[in-house]
């Protein structure tokens, strides 16, 4: 079964809609002509606002509230992709991390599987999940049966909800958890070192910065294109078995690689005097490489990613290349 407009649900709530993946998922579902809600903590500058989409002001951590945001809006598909989503403000902030991006989703699964009982029909749930779940892996490529064991907050957060996706779903919850690897797109925040990356070598071409500062080089990741992974996301909650997927290429690349590709489709061959190592840029403790095997969601879903990662680091570089208002690093 794949995710096609006869697949659309009436009512969908995401959390998280002005986020890359969220905007990306709001414009698909109204595309399909579903009415869509979405949950928005505070706007910010990188924050995308998609017409149509029904805003509810609130916070995902608010249990009581959220249980009645779902009462009132009666969603048939619900898809959580709030929280903390970066790696390096979880080591700032472990606890606040924790509540947000892993109890407030096991409460919010408990709000669907409630309002499921007093409506009497389904309410499909999505978790965005992470590879950061499996932490510094012993195998790879890592697939839905790699060990969790994370090795940062971000990591034991993500963990958290994960877990909890598979206890609700032997509860009667349609519950699917999605392990997306890293996926990128122009709608990336500048924190995020794929998009400080591209950035950077556009402001750097338009000899507008001097320089750009980054941490452990030699990471590897398995990089994708987001709405890539969007479209998994929706395949695999509108199948008829709820099931967990990893979501990824199946290959993995160095930020050093990533680098290079950013600076080469900004005109730049020779940036080895442009890019200066940081060491309190590397964090505490990093993954050496994540590279996930996709073959369940291309089996079961008929998944595959369409962007490779030349190109995908490309899009991000023209898009700050034609965006001269960007401030400078």
């Amino acid at each position: 079964m794949t995710s096609t407009p006869s697949a659309a649900h009436r009512t969908a709530l995401v959390t998280g809609v002005t986020g890359q993946d969220g905007s990306y998922l709001a414009e698909r579902l109204l595309a399909e002509g579903t009415e869509v809600h979405g949950l928005v903590h505070r706007l910010g500058p990188d924050d995308v606002e998609v017409p149509g989409v029904v805003a509810h002001e609130g916070d995902l951590t608010d249990t009581a509230a959220m249980a009645r945001l779902l009462d009132e809006v009666e969603p048939d598909l619900v898809v959580n992709l709030a929280g903390i989503s970066s790696v390096g403000q979880s080591w700032e902030e472990p606890g606040a991390t924790v509540r947000v991006s892993g109890l407030a989703p096991v409460e919010l699964m408990d709000a669907c599987l409630r309002l499921q009982e007093r409506l009497g029909r389904e309410v499909r749930f999505a978790q965005a999940s992470s590879a950061e779940i499996f932490g510094e892996a012993t195998t790879s490529p890592q697939d839905e049966d790699t060990p969790v064991r994370p090795v940062n907050p971000y990591g034991v957060a993500k963990a958290t909800a994960h877990l909890a996706v598979g206890v609700f779903r032997q509860r009667g919850l349609h519950a699917v958890s999605c392990v997306l690897y890293n996926h990128e797109s122009p709608r990336r925040p500048p924190r995020f070192v794929t998009r400080k990356i591209t950035r950077g070598a556009a402001l750097i071409a338009a000899g507008r910065q001097d320089r750009l500062e980054l941490g452990n080089l030699e990471a590897r990741r398995d990089w994708g294109w987001a709405p890539d992974y969007v479209d998994a996301m929706l395949r695999a909650v509108r199948h008829d078995e709820a099931m967990d997927y990893v979501v990824a290429t199946g290959r993995s690349h160095t930020v050093r690689d990533l680098v290079g590709a950013a600076f080469a489709r900004a005109g730049i061959d020779d940036w080895s005097d442009l890019v200066v190592v940081d060491p309190a840029l590397v964090r505490p403790a990093d993954p050496s490489e994540q590279r996930g095997d996709p073959s369940r969601a291309r089996e079961v879903l008929g998944w595959s990613p369409t962007v490779e990662f030349a190109e995908l680091v490309g899009r991000m570089v023209d898009a700050d290349l034609a965006d001269p208002a960007a401030p400078a690093g």
